[in-house]
């Protein structure tokens, strides 16, 4: 009685005295977090569209994995970590299926508590969550998943989470993330649905950012049965997996055991594919793809060799500057050394005609850049028209890129002129700095595992460059003297690339904003420092109009373009495998490329 009339009292204080209340949000309890507000699956959904529901679990899969090892978190900045040991190990708060990129599914969290407002995310765990060693999930473990990551997780992690304010534990399954008050970015729902658990109590007595091989205790389908550092590890599968049964996990994870064995080259794995020593293979390279699997194994129909047709975004390979080196910080020296790259002379002579180029950030989906920006593109970007070059209004994309149509003399000759317009010029038949007289030269690094198969097409890159005054080198790493350098910025040029993104969001200020540029283990290798970019990247971020989004990040692949930080690569529309003949996978119309958690073992 005393606590009701309290209330009553102060309510009629506050109400005397003018004060006014903010406005209490409306809550909803959500089966599905979804930006389009359109998920595929409804709420009575059994499975996934693309997987087998009935596929028979048994059997096991020997699979290649490149690099090493010396530590289970990839989430750290230190160490190289098997990311493949957080995949199958690891559950998150919710779960993103290929084939509805916008939705997040019922996971570890088996309802999400959405404000009106925007101004939190909530999640509901369900009981029936727990760890391998049959302990509970809890909202501290989610607490501590959190904080760890963006206090001693690696540093590209509070550039992702940025606009979370704080997580607050309700109660042992309720949590809540909520927002900086000025915070609009509608992708964040859907990115802390991702969020990865580890156990809080596992970590009590060791370092969260210190590479361990001590596996951590996972919550995923997976356990870690052997390893050895660098060479193998082995997963089995825990059969009280909480989720087995779930939608989102049902069909998912048929093999009793998956290895991976380590390689430093992709190239000595089709051996160990016709040895028997793995069971599955993916091909990168387009001459070993037309010429290496003529074998009898093959022939036979015992090892099956299929081009899956995909049409997931492209991935985004290319070979990237360093423009934090002064011979870089010209858009007009980038353009020039890049009309030295003969793609069609490379996809005829060495990649068979198997590749298309890549003309775009965001090759093969909406948002790549064509023509010159109209209607809510070009607003947009006259918007900023004083951060922009002026021909970015003017002058369609595809006109600045290397004329493949001229010979490579020509191409070489409009390079020249590039340069000269520069401030470079040949000085004793080198091409100069006619300021500093210092000749234009550089390195290129390459990863060790694909240091065959990218050295044969720089070297015809190379030898137009000498042609032109410029001394271009190549040199191959081993992998984590790579990373190293990577993580440092310490080269003039790699080969370098990034998955194909459904939703550009976050990801793209540690991928091209400034503030990303000098932070040591960043995505941002090229260095961007560029305030449309910038601008731009906030604005895709924060905008919950589907039209304007699309137009955000079309400017912004435009900015990007009309800068000529990279050159672009080539890229395929099929997956390349070749596996034994023992496996079965879903054969749908999604065109969703390989998922090997969907094959099983036939009968």
């Amino acid at each position: 009685m005393i606590k009701t009339i309290n209330k009553f009292l102060c309510l009629l204080a506050l109400l005397y005295t003018g004060t006014v209340f903010a406005e209490i949000p409306s809550i909803t309890i959500a089966d599905t977090i979804s930006i389009s507000g359109h998920p595929k699956y409804q709420n009575n959904f059994t499975n996934f569209d693309f997987v087998n529901p009935e596929a028979p679990k048994k059997g096991r899969i020997v699979l290649p994995a490149y690099g090493t090892f010396d530590n289970f978190n990839p989430y750290i900045f230190k160490g190289t970590a098997s990311t493949e040991a957080a995949a199958l190990t690891l559950d998150s708060l919710g779960y993103t299926p290929a084939d509805d990129p916008e939705t997040a599914y019922p996971l570890i969290a088996e309802k999400f508590e959405i404000p009106s407002d925007g101004s939190f995310i909530g999640f509901y765990l369900n009981p029936k969550a727990k760890f391998a060693d049959n302990t509970p999930i809890t909202v501290d473990d989610v607490v501590f998943s959190f904080n760890s990551l963006i206090t001693k997780g690696s540093p590209i992690y509070k550039f992702y989470y940025a606009d979370v304010d704080k997580v607050v534990k309700i109660s042992p399954r309720h949590v809540r993330f909520y927002f900086k008050p000025e915070s609009k970015n509608r992708e964040l729902p859907l990115i802390l649905s991702a969020l990865k658990i580890f156990s809080a109590k596992d970590f009590a007595n060791r370092e969260y950012d210190k590479p361990s091989l001590t596996p951590p205790l996972g919550n995923g389908p997976y356990k870690i049965k052997s390893f050895e550092a660098g060479r193998y590890i082995t997963f089995s599968r825990n059969p009280d997996y909480w989720a087995a049964d779930i939608p989102s996990r049902k069909g998912f994870f048929n093999f009793d055991e998956i290895k991976y064995d380590y390689y430093q080259d992709t190239t000595v794995t089709l051996q160990a594919l016709y040895s028997g020593n793995i069971d599955l293979r993916s091909e990168y390279i387009a001459k070993t793809w037309a010429t290496g699997y003529d074998n009898e194994l093959v022939k036979s129909g015992k090892i099956k060799k299929q081009a899956l047709k995909h049409n997931r975004p492209a991935t985004t390979q290319f070979f990237a500057f360093n423009t934090r080196k002064e011979k870089f910080s010209s858009p007009l020296v980038r353009q020039a050394i890049s009309y030295a790259f003969n793609f069609p002379w490379a996809n005829q002579n060495l990649f068979y005609n198997q590749y298309q180029r890549l003309n775009s950030y965001f090759t093969n989906t909406r948002f790549a850049a064509t023509d010159t920006p109209k209607d809510l593109e070009l607003d947009i970007l006259l918007a900023i028209e004083d951060k922009l070059p002026p021909e970015i209004f003017t002058t369609p994309v595809e006109s600045i890129f290397r004329n493949d149509s001229l010979s490579d003399r020509e191409n070489l000759k409009l390079a020249v002129k590039l340069l000269n317009k520069a401030g470079y010029d040949f000085i004793n038949e080198q091409m100069c700095n006619i300021k500093t007289g210092e000749p234009l030269e550089f390195e290129v690094i390459i990863n060790a595992a694909n240091g065959n198969a990218f050295t044969r097409v720089l070297l015809p890159f190379i030898e137009n460059l000498r042609k032109i005054g410029i001394k271009a080198t190549t040199r191959v790493l081993e992998i984590n003297t790579y990373k190293n350098k990577l993580d440092k910025f310490d080269f003039d040029m790699i080969v370098g690339g990034i998955g194909g993104l459904t939703t550009p969001g976050s990801e793209q200020k540690d991928l091209w904003g400034s503030q990303s540029a000098d932070v040591d283990g960043s995505n941002n290798i090229i260095g961007i420092k560029n305030p449309a970019a910038d601008y731009l990247i906030q604005k895709l971020i924060e905008t919950k109009d589907n039209e304007l989004y699309t137009a955000y990040v079309k400017a912004l692949d435009r900015v990007l373009l009309f800068n000529h930080y990279v050159i672009f690569n080539w890229y395929s529309d099929s997956d390349r495998i070749a596996y034994w003949d023992k496996f079965s996978f879903p054969q749908t119309d999604n065109h969703l490329g390989v998922d090997i958690n969907t094959w099983w073992i036939k009968d």
